[in-house]
Protein backbone atom coordinates (compact mmCIF):
# COMPACT_ATOMS: atom_id res chain seq x y z
CA UNK A 1 0.00 0.00 0.00
CA UNK A 2 3.08 2.68 0.55
CA UNK A 3 3.93 1.84 -2.60
CA UNK A 4 0.67 3.32 -4.01
CA UNK A 5 0.54 6.13 -1.75
CA UNK A 6 4.33 6.97 -1.95
CA UNK A 7 5.17 6.25 -6.14
CA UNK A 8 0.88 6.73 -7.92
CA UNK A 9 0.64 5.63 -11.28
CA UNK A 10 -0.12 8.69 -14.00
CA UNK A 11 -3.36 9.46 -14.86
CA UNK A 12 -3.49 9.54 -18.77
CA UNK A 13 -5.84 12.75 -19.90
CA UNK A 14 -8.11 13.40 -23.01
CA UNK A 15 -10.94 16.10 -24.57
CA UNK A 16 -14.21 15.45 -26.03
CA UNK A 17 -16.42 18.46 -26.97
CA UNK A 18 -19.30 18.82 -29.17
CA UNK A 19 -21.67 17.18 -27.39
CA UNK A 20 -24.54 18.01 -24.85
CA UNK A 21 -26.95 16.85 -21.97
CA UNK A 22 -30.73 16.17 -23.19
CA UNK A 23 -32.17 14.26 -20.45
CA UNK A 24 -30.71 12.64 -17.01
CA UNK A 25 -32.41 10.09 -14.96
CA UNK A 26 -32.02 8.05 -11.96
CA UNK A 27 -33.63 4.89 -10.15
CA UNK A 28 -33.14 3.06 -6.36
CA UNK A 29 -35.60 0.29 -5.31
CA UNK A 30 -38.16 1.01 -3.02
CA UNK A 31 -36.85 -1.14 -0.10
CA UNK A 32 -35.23 1.06 2.32
CA UNK A 33 -32.83 -0.17 4.71
CA UNK A 34 -31.99 1.54 7.58
CA UNK A 35 -28.80 1.77 10.07
CA UNK A 36 -31.33 0.58 12.66
CA UNK A 37 -32.57 -2.24 10.27
CA UNK A 38 -28.85 -3.57 10.32
CA UNK A 39 -28.45 -3.21 14.04
CA UNK A 40 -30.98 -5.83 14.51
CA UNK A 41 -28.31 -7.94 12.32
CA UNK A 42 -25.07 -6.95 14.91
CA UNK A 43 -24.20 -3.94 13.12
CA UNK A 44 -23.13 -1.17 15.20
CA UNK A 45 -24.99 1.66 13.75
CA UNK A 46 -23.58 4.79 15.41
CA UNK A 47 -20.09 3.30 14.18
CA UNK A 48 -21.81 3.08 10.44
CA UNK A 49 -23.16 6.92 10.17
CA UNK A 50 -19.89 8.36 12.10
CA UNK A 51 -17.34 5.84 9.53
CA UNK A 52 -19.38 6.78 6.59
CA UNK A 53 -21.71 9.07 6.99
CA UNK A 54 -24.63 6.82 6.01
CA UNK A 55 -27.92 6.32 7.10
CA UNK A 56 -30.01 4.49 4.62
CA UNK A 57 -29.19 2.40 1.70
CA UNK A 58 -31.22 0.77 -0.91
CA UNK A 59 -31.72 -2.62 -1.62
CA UNK A 60 -33.27 -4.51 -4.69
CA UNK A 61 -35.88 -7.35 -4.06
CA UNK A 62 -35.11 -10.88 -5.23
CA UNK A 63 -36.35 -10.43 -8.54
CA UNK A 64 -34.81 -7.31 -9.75
CA UNK A 65 -31.12 -7.49 -11.30
CA UNK A 66 -28.60 -4.57 -12.44
CA UNK A 67 -30.42 -4.80 -15.96
CA UNK A 68 -33.86 -3.46 -14.63
CA UNK A 69 -32.53 -0.74 -12.63
CA UNK A 70 -30.57 0.27 -15.73
CA UNK A 71 -33.65 0.19 -17.25
CA UNK A 72 -35.74 2.29 -15.29
CA UNK A 73 -32.78 4.88 -15.03
CA UNK A 74 -32.35 4.98 -18.93
CA UNK A 75 -36.20 5.56 -19.34
CA UNK A 76 -36.03 8.50 -17.06
CA UNK A 77 -33.24 10.04 -19.08
CA UNK A 78 -34.72 9.52 -22.40
CA UNK A 79 -38.17 10.80 -21.16
CA UNK A 80 -36.58 13.46 -19.58
CA UNK A 81 -34.85 14.15 -22.97
CA UNK A 82 -37.58 13.75 -24.97
CA UNK A 83 -35.70 11.89 -27.56
CA UNK A 84 -37.51 9.75 -30.25
CA UNK A 85 -35.37 6.34 -28.96
CA UNK A 86 -34.79 5.14 -32.67
CA UNK A 87 -32.21 8.00 -32.80
CA UNK A 88 -29.95 6.66 -29.87
CA UNK A 89 -26.89 4.88 -31.63
CA UNK A 90 -24.97 3.76 -28.83
CA UNK A 91 -25.42 2.28 -25.40
CA UNK A 92 -22.77 2.33 -22.89
CA UNK A 93 -23.07 0.89 -19.35
CA UNK A 94 -20.70 0.84 -16.47
CA UNK A 95 -21.47 -1.89 -14.01
CA UNK A 96 -19.12 -4.82 -12.32
CA UNK A 97 -22.39 -6.76 -10.93
CA UNK A 98 -23.71 -8.14 -14.34
CA UNK A 99 -26.83 -9.88 -14.43
CA UNK A 100 -24.31 -12.64 -16.19
CA UNK A 101 -21.28 -12.99 -17.48
CA UNK A 102 -22.91 -13.92 -21.02
CA UNK A 103 -24.64 -11.97 -22.71
CA UNK A 104 -23.71 -8.37 -21.78
CA UNK A 105 -25.80 -6.53 -18.85
CA UNK A 106 -25.62 -3.67 -21.98
CA UNK A 107 -27.66 -6.31 -24.22
CA UNK A 108 -29.89 -7.22 -21.84
CA UNK A 109 -30.74 -3.48 -21.49
CA UNK A 110 -30.46 -2.45 -24.99
CA UNK A 111 -33.24 -5.20 -25.73
CA UNK A 112 -35.55 -3.90 -22.44
CA UNK A 113 -35.26 -0.37 -24.15
CA UNK A 114 -35.81 -1.22 -27.50
CA UNK A 115 -32.57 0.35 -29.07
CA UNK A 116 -31.27 -0.38 -32.23
CA UNK A 117 -27.59 1.37 -31.12
CA UNK A 118 -24.60 -1.23 -30.17
CA UNK A 119 -23.98 -1.79 -26.57
CA UNK A 120 -21.15 -2.82 -24.52
CA UNK A 121 -20.43 -3.30 -20.71
CA UNK A 122 -17.54 -1.24 -19.08
CA UNK A 123 -15.90 -2.27 -16.15
CA UNK A 124 -14.01 -0.03 -13.60
CA UNK A 125 -15.92 -0.90 -10.84
CA UNK A 126 -17.09 2.37 -8.71
CA UNK A 127 -14.78 4.42 -12.08
CA UNK A 128 -17.18 2.83 -14.10
CA UNK A 129 -19.63 5.74 -14.72
CA UNK A 130 -16.66 8.12 -15.32
CA UNK A 131 -14.49 5.58 -18.15
CA UNK A 132 -18.18 4.99 -19.41
CA UNK A 133 -18.55 8.46 -19.97
CA UNK A 134 -15.40 8.64 -21.63
CA UNK A 135 -16.01 6.10 -23.76
CA UNK A 136 -19.33 7.66 -25.22
CA UNK A 137 -17.44 10.98 -25.35
CA UNK A 138 -14.85 9.76 -28.11
CA UNK A 139 -17.69 8.78 -29.92
CA UNK A 140 -19.72 11.25 -29.81
CA UNK A 141 -16.84 13.69 -30.31
CA UNK A 142 -15.63 11.66 -33.38
CA UNK A 143 -18.99 11.47 -35.33
CA UNK A 144 -19.04 8.28 -34.54
CA UNK A 145 -22.91 8.63 -32.70
CA UNK A 146 -25.18 11.22 -32.68
CA UNK A 147 -27.09 10.60 -29.55
CA UNK A 148 -25.76 8.38 -26.70
CA UNK A 149 -27.45 6.53 -23.56
CA UNK A 150 -24.14 6.30 -20.50
CA UNK A 151 -25.49 4.23 -17.67
CA UNK A 152 -23.93 3.14 -14.25
CA UNK A 153 -25.64 0.80 -12.62
CA UNK A 154 -24.87 -1.84 -9.73
CA UNK A 155 -26.37 -4.05 -7.70
CA UNK A 156 -24.05 -4.33 -4.53
CA UNK A 157 -26.45 -6.10 -2.23
CA UNK A 158 -25.86 -9.58 -4.15
CA UNK A 159 -22.05 -8.98 -3.79
CA UNK A 160 -21.06 -7.92 -0.67
CA UNK A 161 -21.35 -10.60 2.65
CA UNK A 162 -24.14 -9.88 4.71
CA UNK A 163 -21.40 -11.62 7.38
CA UNK A 164 -18.90 -8.95 6.81
CA UNK A 165 -20.51 -6.31 9.22
CA UNK A 166 -17.71 -3.39 8.38
CA UNK A 167 -18.60 -3.78 4.83
CA UNK A 168 -22.06 -4.71 4.51
CA UNK A 169 -23.21 -1.75 5.75
CA UNK A 170 -21.54 0.82 3.55
CA UNK A 171 -23.20 -0.69 0.24
CA UNK A 172 -26.59 0.02 -2.25
CA UNK A 173 -28.08 -0.55 -5.03
CA UNK A 174 -29.15 1.83 -7.52
CA UNK A 175 -28.83 3.44 -11.06
CA UNK A 176 -27.98 6.59 -13.08
CA UNK A 177 -28.15 7.48 -17.10
CA UNK A 178 -27.75 10.50 -19.31
CA UNK A 179 -28.61 11.02 -22.53
CA UNK A 180 -26.02 12.79 -24.54
CA UNK A 181 -26.35 14.33 -28.29
CA UNK A 182 -23.85 15.58 -30.41
CA UNK A 183 -24.09 19.08 -31.38
CA UNK A 184 -24.03 22.41 -29.15
CA UNK A 185 -25.00 26.33 -29.29
CA UNK A 186 -23.42 28.69 -31.45
CA UNK A 187 -19.98 29.65 -29.90
CA UNK A 188 -20.67 27.29 -27.05
CA UNK A 189 -18.29 24.89 -26.02
CA UNK A 190 -20.05 22.10 -24.24
CA UNK A 191 -18.81 18.55 -23.58
CA UNK A 192 -15.50 17.12 -21.39
CA UNK A 193 -13.31 19.89 -21.31
CA UNK A 194 -10.53 17.54 -19.74
CA UNK A 195 -11.24 13.66 -18.71
CA UNK A 196 -8.61 12.00 -16.67
CA UNK A 197 -8.26 8.16 -16.73
CA UNK A 198 -6.04 5.71 -14.76
CA UNK A 199 -5.53 2.54 -12.97
CA UNK A 200 -2.86 1.15 -10.50
CA UNK A 201 -3.40 -2.98 -10.33
CA UNK A 202 -1.01 -3.05 -7.39
CA UNK A 203 -3.64 -2.45 -5.61
CA UNK A 204 -6.20 -5.20 -7.27
CA UNK A 205 -6.83 -7.00 -3.81
CA UNK A 206 -7.70 -4.57 -1.66
CA UNK A 207 -11.05 -4.51 -3.62
CA UNK A 208 -12.07 -8.06 -4.80
CA UNK A 209 -14.16 -10.79 -5.47
CA UNK A 210 -12.09 -13.68 -5.52
CA UNK A 211 -14.49 -16.91 -6.68
CA UNK A 212 -16.00 -14.92 -9.59
CA UNK A 213 -13.97 -15.78 -12.80
CA UNK A 214 -11.63 -17.41 -14.63
CA UNK A 215 -9.29 -17.54 -11.83
CA UNK A 216 -10.92 -19.03 -9.27
CA UNK A 217 -14.17 -20.84 -10.43
CA UNK A 218 -17.22 -21.12 -8.74
CA UNK A 219 -17.30 -24.11 -6.09
CA UNK A 220 -18.25 -25.73 -3.12
CA UNK A 221 -15.58 -25.35 -1.41
CA UNK A 222 -15.21 -22.05 -2.12
CA UNK A 223 -19.26 -20.72 -1.35
CA UNK A 224 -18.04 -22.50 2.24
CA UNK A 225 -15.38 -19.80 2.44
CA UNK A 226 -17.78 -16.90 1.37
CA UNK A 227 -14.74 -16.12 -1.58
CA UNK A 228 -17.92 -15.49 -3.89
CA UNK A 229 -18.08 -11.94 -1.68
CA UNK A 230 -16.37 -8.97 -2.15
CA UNK A 231 -13.45 -8.42 0.03
CA UNK A 232 -12.13 -5.27 0.82
CA UNK A 233 -9.54 -3.55 2.93
CA UNK A 234 -11.23 -0.60 3.83
CA UNK A 235 -8.66 1.32 5.57
CA UNK A 236 -6.36 0.96 3.00
CA UNK A 237 -8.69 2.04 0.01
CA UNK A 238 -9.76 5.04 2.12
CA UNK A 239 -6.14 6.56 2.38
CA UNK A 240 -5.61 5.72 -1.82
CA UNK A 241 -8.83 7.39 -2.59
CA UNK A 242 -8.96 10.47 0.31
CA UNK A 243 -5.70 11.76 -1.70
CA UNK A 244 -6.28 9.72 -5.37
CA UNK A 245 -9.56 12.23 -5.11
CA UNK A 246 -8.00 15.34 -4.24
CA UNK A 247 -4.92 15.21 -6.60
CA UNK A 248 -6.82 14.17 -9.82
CA UNK A 249 -9.60 16.99 -9.19
CA UNK A 250 -7.11 19.57 -9.07
CA UNK A 251 -5.26 17.86 -12.49
CA UNK A 252 -8.06 17.67 -14.60
CA UNK A 253 -9.35 21.07 -13.84
CA UNK A 254 -6.26 22.33 -14.55
CA UNK A 255 -5.90 20.71 -17.88
CA UNK A 256 -9.29 22.54 -19.07
CA UNK A 257 -7.59 25.64 -18.56
CA UNK A 258 -9.76 26.51 -15.22
CA UNK A 259 -9.52 26.93 -11.95
CA UNK A 260 -11.28 25.63 -8.70
CA UNK A 261 -13.36 28.95 -8.72
CA UNK A 262 -14.52 28.39 -12.20
CA UNK A 263 -16.57 25.03 -11.02
CA UNK A 264 -19.97 25.28 -10.16
CA UNK A 265 -20.23 21.64 -9.06
CA UNK A 266 -18.48 18.98 -7.66
CA UNK A 267 -19.79 15.42 -8.01
CA UNK A 268 -17.00 12.78 -6.40
CA UNK A 269 -18.04 9.11 -6.39
CA UNK A 270 -20.60 8.64 -2.99
CA UNK A 271 -18.40 6.33 -1.14
CA UNK A 272 -17.82 7.84 2.12
CA UNK A 273 -18.51 11.31 3.74
CA UNK A 274 -14.98 11.37 4.89
CA UNK A 275 -13.20 11.41 2.01
CA UNK A 276 -15.74 13.38 0.09
CA UNK A 277 -15.35 15.81 3.49
CA UNK A 278 -11.32 15.20 3.23
CA UNK A 279 -11.18 15.88 -0.43
CA UNK A 280 -13.44 18.97 0.27
CA UNK A 281 -11.28 20.66 2.68
CA UNK A 282 -8.26 20.09 0.84
CA UNK A 283 -9.49 21.83 -2.44
CA UNK A 284 -10.63 24.81 -0.50
CA UNK A 285 -14.15 24.63 -1.87
CA UNK A 286 -17.67 25.43 -0.44
CA UNK A 287 -19.59 22.72 0.88
CA UNK A 288 -22.75 24.02 -0.52
CA UNK A 289 -20.27 23.41 -4.14
CA UNK A 290 -20.82 19.66 -2.93
CA UNK A 291 -23.14 17.31 -3.65
CA UNK A 292 -23.87 14.43 -1.09
CA UNK A 293 -26.55 12.30 -1.27
CA UNK A 294 -24.78 8.94 0.35
CA UNK A 295 -26.34 9.79 3.45
CA UNK A 296 -29.53 7.88 1.85
CA UNK A 297 -28.49 5.74 -0.53
CA UNK A 298 -24.72 4.51 0.08
CA UNK A 299 -21.84 3.38 -2.06
CA UNK A 300 -24.27 2.41 -5.02
CA UNK A 301 -20.25 2.56 -7.24
CA UNK A 302 -21.43 3.70 -11.11
CA UNK A 303 -24.46 4.22 -9.81
CA UNK A 304 -23.30 7.02 -7.24
CA UNK A 305 -22.53 9.89 -9.79
CA UNK A 306 -25.14 9.24 -12.46
CA UNK A 307 -28.21 9.55 -9.19
CA UNK A 308 -26.43 12.39 -7.51
CA UNK A 309 -26.17 14.53 -10.96
CA UNK A 310 -29.91 13.47 -11.38
CA UNK A 311 -30.89 14.68 -8.31
CA UNK A 312 -28.69 18.04 -8.42
CA UNK A 313 -30.19 18.73 -11.78
CA UNK A 314 -33.76 18.19 -10.51
CA UNK A 315 -32.96 20.63 -7.76
CA UNK A 316 -31.53 23.08 -10.33
CA UNK A 317 -28.67 23.17 -8.79
CA UNK A 318 -27.16 21.97 -11.94
CA UNK A 319 -28.24 22.58 -15.97
CA UNK A 320 -27.30 23.11 -19.16
CA UNK A 321 -24.24 24.94 -19.68
CA UNK A 322 -22.82 24.41 -15.75
CA UNK A 323 -19.45 23.33 -15.81
CA UNK A 324 -19.32 19.68 -12.82
CA UNK A 325 -16.11 18.09 -12.36
CA UNK A 326 -17.18 14.30 -11.60
CA UNK A 327 -14.63 12.01 -10.10
CA UNK A 328 -14.99 8.58 -9.60
CA UNK A 329 -12.48 6.06 -7.85
CA UNK A 330 -12.60 2.18 -6.18
CA UNK A 331 -11.55 -1.25 -7.08
CA UNK A 332 -8.86 -2.02 -9.83
CA UNK A 333 -7.20 0.05 -8.57
CA UNK A 334 -9.08 2.62 -11.03
CA UNK A 335 -9.86 6.56 -10.77
CA UNK A 336 -11.57 8.99 -14.04
CA UNK A 337 -12.00 12.64 -13.45
CA UNK A 338 -13.53 15.28 -15.85
CA UNK A 339 -14.56 18.55 -16.16
CA UNK A 340 -17.94 18.44 -17.97
CA UNK A 341 -19.91 21.34 -19.40
CA UNK A 342 -23.21 20.16 -19.30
Amino acid sequence: MSDILESPRQARFGRAIGFRVVGIGGFAPDNVVTNADLARLGCDAEWIETRSGIRERRHAPPEMATSDMAVAAGERAIAAGSVDRRSIDLLVLGTFTPDMLIPSTACIVQEKLDLDAPAMDVTAACAGFVYALATAAQFLAAGSSSTALVIGADANSRLVDPDDLKTWPLFGDGAGAVLLARGEPAGDVRGLLAFSLGSDGRGAGLLACPMSGSREPICEEGARNRRQFMQMDGRAVFKWAIRLAEQNVREVVARAGLTLADIDCFILHQANARIIEGAREALGIPSEKFVMNLDRYGNTSSGSIPLAMDEAWRAGRIGPGSTVVVCGFGGGLAWGSAVWRL
